[in-house]
């Protein structure tokens, strides 16, 4: 396996140094970096050089507007070349930098620009309306940047390109420390708001070492990780790993598009493609002809990252395409991967991997107890990696709370075989995983109870062939309300418009009433046993043990 080549200079550990002005001083500035293809053609290469004067230019942007290292700046777009610069010039000017999936919708933004305090936030003209509906509710908002503003609309809200053609393509980056504040995650809970995951600017030490030790990139690869920047995925390996290295990485702008996609992977010969088993599923539905058009003989590496990868996906991608598919699993918390299948080790179809040399992982009791080799239990890593998250922003609480017995807890549930190697079993937890993309089921119950004639929801995951999970939302109806297509709807865009398109429930059931404790909790486990058929187990608890279990037509 590779090395990761000494990446800490003097002290320095700023990810948007490393990746930007290091590189150059590796004497790859005129290295192609980013060669970035839109949906509709667009087509575009950025050097290691163009990374770093833009993102320089983009740092003294941030500072010009007076946001100080340690307060929080969020990035809300689709990916576009200017997601880049503005990460990397953000991390430079040492703010905490975010990233958010550009589908969410008002309430989503309000929870998580509120939770942090962000101080601004670069988007486009195009969702501006979602802030301000909400800006009242965001005291310290102060600057929002548009990319296709070509003057400013207002005090607050600043044209872009304006302050970066003002600003200096020069940034001096102050040294920073292992332990500075660096990237903030927001992940989904099962129970209430989701939670900021604080990283550190030393997690750039793991997520080189995978992209190397794990990825197997080379000095001369071309890379291709299909994640959107606003999950941890097209952070850590779509930005950092990938250019701490100095490797070129192809960054597409369009939606998954089979033809598409494969004449990219044969057209700009790329190397190592990191993607999701939905994605690959999705690809196992298309007509096996297709793949036949294509030379993918410059691929030498595939990995897949977000859900378990089910084992007829890796026989279909040796029979298909002629490769095996490596399942690595990670968290927005861990900041990288931790328990992969890689390279030179032989692939169990359906298990997680085995852990990194590095990575002490266990099956563990809920009292603390180690478990032996085939029993099932919670998994759980000893903490100190160093691309460990270091809080819930603002919540250290609940962070204190995944951390018992000396371990951290996953949430996941597994089992270990006899070899070593780590078989995922199901969460503990209620957060459902649809196409690689957590979902709080509790943010999308607080969405469907806002809907004119909902009185109560609960909502579960469902096992589903494409997406892994589904979200199956049971909801009971207000005196006077009727169920149809158009309650559907309307339920349907009130989710989507609040939450994000991914959160909108796939399926609908009516019931007289949602289980509960008697303190008013909702018992997702008596509804998914609903919906499965399966036992409901204890309902001593239930304060509406009958017509919870009553459906309508």
């Amino acid at each position: 396996m590779n090395a990761t080549p000494e990446i800490i200079q003097g002290g320095q550990y700023n990810i948007g140094h490393i990746c930007t002005r290091m590189q150059c001083d590796r004497g790859l500035g005129d290295k192609v970096a980013m060669r970035w293809l839109g949906a509709h053609g667009e087509r575009a290469d950025y050097t290691f050089g163009d990374l770093e004067r833009q993102s320089s230019r983009f740092a003294n942007v941030v500072g010009d507007l007076g946001v100080a290292p340690g307060e929080v700046f969020f990035i809300f777009l689709p990916k576009m070349p200017e997601v880049f610069f503005a990460f990397l010039g953000g991390l430079k000017a040492r703010a905490i930098t975010g990233t958010l999936f550009a589908n969410f919708g008002e309430e989503a933004l309000l929870d998580r620009l509120g939770d942090a305090g962000c101080k601004a936030i670069l988007t486009r003209q195009s969702y501006l309306k979602k802030f301000q509906r909400i800006r009242d509710k965001l005291p310290t908002l102060k600057h929002i940047l548009l990319v296709d503003a070509e003057k400013d609309l207002a005090p607050d809200v600043l044209s872009y390109p304006r302050l970066m053609a003002a600003a200096s393509e020069r940034f001096e980056t102050a040294l920073t420390p292992p332990e500075t504040p660096s990237v903030l995650h927001y992940t989904s809970g099962s129970t209430g708001k989701p939670k900021g995951a604080l990283h550190h600017h030393r997690s750039v030490l793991h997520q080189s070492r995978t992209a190397a030790e794990v990825l197997d990139l080379k000095p001369d690869d071309r890379y291709w990780c299909t994640a959107d920047q606003g999950w941890v995925t097209g952070t850590s390996y779509g930005i950092i790993g990938p250019w701490s290295l100095g490797v070129t990485q192809l960054h597409f702008g369009g939606a998954y598009d089979a033809e598409k996609w494969f004449r990219l992977l044969q057209d700009e010969r790329v190397s190592v493609w990191y993607t999701a088993p939905t994605a690959l599923r999705m690809l196992m539905r298309e007509d096996p002809a297709l793949f036949g058009r294509f030379d993918l003989s410059g691929v030498r590496h595939i990995f897949s990252v977000g859900e378990p990868l089910n084992p007829e996906v890796i026989s279909w991608g040796r029979k298909v395409l002629g490769h095996d598919i490596y399942d690595t699993w990670w968290q927005t918390e861990t900041g990288g991967i931790l328990i992969t299948n890689r390279p030179g080790l032989e692939i169990r179809p359906g298990s997680m991997g085995r852990p990194l040399p590095w990575i002490e992982a266990a099956i563990v009791a809920d009292d603390g107890t180690v478990l032996p080799d085939g029993e099932h239990g919670n998994l759980c890593l000893k903490p100190g990696w160093d691309s460990m998250f270091i809080s819930y922003f603002h919540h250290e609480d609940v962070y204190r709370q995944k951390f018992r017995h000396g371990w951290y807890l996953t949430g996941d549930t597994a089992y270990r075989d006899a070899d070593g190697y780590y078989w995922f079993q199901g969460r503990s937890d209620d957060v459902i995983n649809t196409s690689g993309h957590l979902v709080s089921p509790f943010e999308v119950e607080s969405a469907l109870l806002e809907v004119a004639g909902i009185a109560e929801a609960g909502v579960i995951g469902a096992s589903d062939d494409l997406l892994w999970e589904k979200v199956v939302a049971f909801v009971a109806l207000r005196p006077g309300a009727a169920w149809g297509p158009e309650l559907e709807l309307k339920a349907r865009i009130h989710v989507s418009n609040r939450v994000s398109t991914v959160a909108t429930p796939q399926e609908f059931r009516v019931l007289e009433n949602i289980p509960k404790t008697k303190s008013g909790k909702i018992m997702r486990r008596v509804l998914k046993a609903r919906y499965t058929g399966g036992s409901v187990g204890d309902v001593s608890t239930l304060d509406f043990q009958d017509g919870a279990n009553k459906e309508q037509p």
